[in-house]
């Protein structure tokens, strides 16, 4: 039901036909389990001291947000406010705190008005008919439903929106959708790939069968930034409670994007040189892992990747604020921070220093692009299999959450949560009797509270009395 972005097309091609369904969120589509990252224990139960911020009056214990995916319940919800008036009441019965409702997928269009973007009028989806384009006829206003049903019901919402996507070609020949299909002249915009065979548009990468995903917008482009900062602004019009960035980073192909002639006069500018080959000079032809050791040369590059977004963040918030300065700014992001490198992003505080911490690819600089001193809250992909709930490292649903503790240094109240879907374990279902393991692991070891990825997973495995009764045994350690 719901769209994955990785890399290894020969896993996901066995994912979806084992389960039936298109997979979606951020997994590690670069290195293979590492239950023990950094040689750390991984099996530890300790809880960490962390205090508990202030919540609205009224409410107990901590956020308990639910991920509210667009590809995930289209079929649910693109054509009937009853069918989305029905489950908001389910999920406040369940004991959620908050909604985050994406409003813009992987497409590109917008589920909201915007004088930037177009309505998004069909979506791909598994359902009984199989893997088709299903559309959206109704005209009703997606997000207003849910701000008006939420807020109706005491629930905060939240929107979220994909950031440097424009389009996604889809798999076994269902055809594409997006404004980098439709429109010629936004292929000046888009990532352009690090291949074996020479730098290519990712708009030539056109095999559905490899190439298949969402296509990403160069993040350096001005009027890539521009265009998007004006869905921003358009979305913060709203009476939301806050705006969180997804896919805010560099595409699928990771290290070997973006080499877009803007990012080399962009790179040549901040490390004072001239680039004699290139892409040579930092990486080679079709390398998509690092080699050991690391030139220093190769570090400025991923420190200058990391900068790109840091900049953008600074700017995407400062457009939100300006337009509502109480509503709240975010991001998410996955939480395997010793391989995040590879997307272009440093979503920890400028405050933690990886060098110092003896990551080999971070260069000097490197910890000046951590942008979570530029939010109001974050969301933490806590995306570990059902047999590795607890635990101190990375690849652990409370580890990752602990670990994005100690990187924040304070900078930013967050929220830690599980892929009750898609994960190792969780592909059918049958995981209800691990949810107040899984609340207690996540809502324990983050600052803001939690959340589950994704209702559609809460609906199609029934879970609904399990979360309600997590929650139910949270709440009553409170006292």
């Amino acid at each position: 039901m719901i769209r994955q972005e990785m890399r290894s097309k020969t896993f996901i091609f066995s994912l979806l036909l084992s389960a039936g369904i298109l997979l979606s969120c951020e997994k590690d589509p670069y290195h293979p389990w590492n239950p023990n990252w950094n040689g750390k224990d991984t099996t530890s139960t300790d809880k960490p001291d962390i205090p508990e911020p202030p919540k609205p009056e009224g409410q107990k214990g901590k956020s308990r947000y639910v991920w509210v995916s667009c590809e995930g319940n289209w079929e649910e919800f693109a054509n009937s406010e009853s069918n989305i008036i029905r489950e908001i009441g389910l999920l406040k019965d369940c004991g959620f705190t908050d909604l985050v409702v994406d409003v813009r997928p992987t497409n590109g269009g917008v589920l909201f008005k915007s004088t930037h973007a177009e309505p998004q009028r069909r979506m791909d989806c598994w359902t009984s008919k199989g893997y088709v384009f299903l559309e959206r006829t109704a005209d009703f206003d997606y997000l207003q439903t849910f701000i008006d049903e939420g807020h109706r019901q005491g629930l905060r919402v939240h929107a979220v929106m994909n950031t440097f996507v424009d389009g996604c070609l889809c798999p076994y020949g269902l055809g594409s959708d997006g404004k980098l299909f439709t429109d010629p002249s936004r292929k000046a915009w888009a990532s352009v790939v690090n291949t074996a065979d020479g730098l290519k548009n990712t708009m030539d990468l056109l095999d559905d069968r490899v190439d298949y995903g969402a296509k990403f917008l160069s993040p350096v482009h001005p009027d890539a930034q521009a265009y998007v900062l004006g869905i921003i602004s358009d979305l913060a019009a709203y009476d939301l409670d806050g705006i969180i960035l997804d896919r805010c980073r560099f595409d699928d192909y990771s290290l070997q994007s973006d080499f877009s002639e803007l990012m080399r006069s962009g790179f040549e500018e901040y490390c004072g040189q001239k680039m004699n080959s290139w892409p040579g000079d930092v990486m080679a032809a079709g390398q998509s892992e690092l080699k050991r050791p690391v030139s220093t040369l190769t570090k400025q590059w991923l420190e200058f990747r990391a900068k790109v977004i840091h900049d953008f963040i600074v700017k995407a918030a400062d457009t939100v604020h300006a337009k509502n300065a109480d509503m709240k700014f975010g991001c998410y992001v996955g939480g395997w921070y010793s391989s995040y490198y590879y997307s272009g992003v440093n979503w920890a505080s400028p405050k933690y220093d990886p060098k110092a911490d003896g990551y080999y690819w971070a260069g000097d600089r490197y910890a000046e692009f951590g942008y979570a001193d530029h939010c109001d809250y974050m969301f933490i992909g806590a995306y570990a299999s059902t047999s590795s709930i607890y635990g101190s490292g990375e690849w652990t649903m409370q580890g990752f959450c602990k670990q994005a503790a100690s990187l924040f240094k304070d900078d930013v109240p967050f929220s830690g949560g599980p892929d009750i879907g898609n994960g190792s374990g969780f592909e059918n279902g049958g995981q209800g009797a691990l949810m107040p393991q899984i609340v207690d692991a996540c809502i324990n070891s983050s600052t803001d509270g939690m959340f589950f990825f994704d209702l559609c997973h809460i609906r199609m495995h029934d879970y609904w009395d399990d979360i309600k009764r997590a929650f139910d045994d949270y709440l009553e350690t409170l006292g």
